[in-house]
């Protein structure tokens, strides 16, 4: 045999061992109820929060205030029994909420809460309760009155319209291409600038 099959043959033993090694070491990693080919790696999701402290008292609570708000709100309309995608998504938008939120010290305590106690996303319900859980531990830490749980439900409505009403404008709704977007149109009435 020619030494240039032998280099050729030996190319080729090399690449095949390099894409077997490959396939099964990636193989069978994913857990079947968290895909992270949807989800952004672990060193973005966990990474050090990025604020620094927030000083002002005044504006730290009304900030508080609003992010509960939104937190809840968003529970309360997840999906009762979401796709993987949905709940991955919820988890993902947790963690980096915690990583990005705008006071610093608050966004360090919050991301200890999550380790101690992970994003419940398998329905509505556990996450809405998760949520009241998680901002409990937030009032006693706080020395805060405790918000009782079995109410959570009935206090964050968005005032966004039943599920069906959900379902059918969704449907009316035109997907958004990636790259093709509707351009921001702003008029100044009054003084005033409106966006539409």
């Amino acid at each position: 045999m020619p030494p240039r099959r032998h280099v050729t043959l030996a190319l080729i033993a090399i690449v095949a061992f390099i894409a077997f090694s490959f396939l099964l070491s990636s193989g069978g990693q994913r857990d079947a109820a968290y895909d992270t080919s949807i989800a952004p790696s672990d060193n973005v999701l966990h990474g050090v929060a990025t604020a620094p402290k927030l000083e002002n008292a005044t504006i730290k609570a009304e900030l508080g205030n609003a992010a509960w708000k939104l937190l809840h709100t968003m529970m309360a309309k997840f999906p009762d029994e979401p796709t993987e995608e949905d709940s991955t998504s919820l988890r993902s938008f947790v963690y980096l909420f915690a990583r990005l939120y705008p006071c610093g010290e608050c966004a360090r305590h919050f991301q200890l809460l999550l380790e101690k106690y992970p994003p419940q996303v398998r329905t509505r319900s556990s996450a809405a309760t998760w949520a009241c859980h998680v901002h409990n531990e937030v009032n006693t830490r706080l020395e805060k009155e405790l918000f009782d749980c079995s109410k959570i439900g009935d206090f964050y409505d968005c005032g966004c319209g039943g599920d069906e009403d959900e379902k059918s404008a969704a449907a009316k709704t035109p997907k958004v291409e990636l790259g093709k977007f509707t351009p921001l149109e702003l008029e100044k009435d009054g003084g005033l600038t409106r966006g539409g």
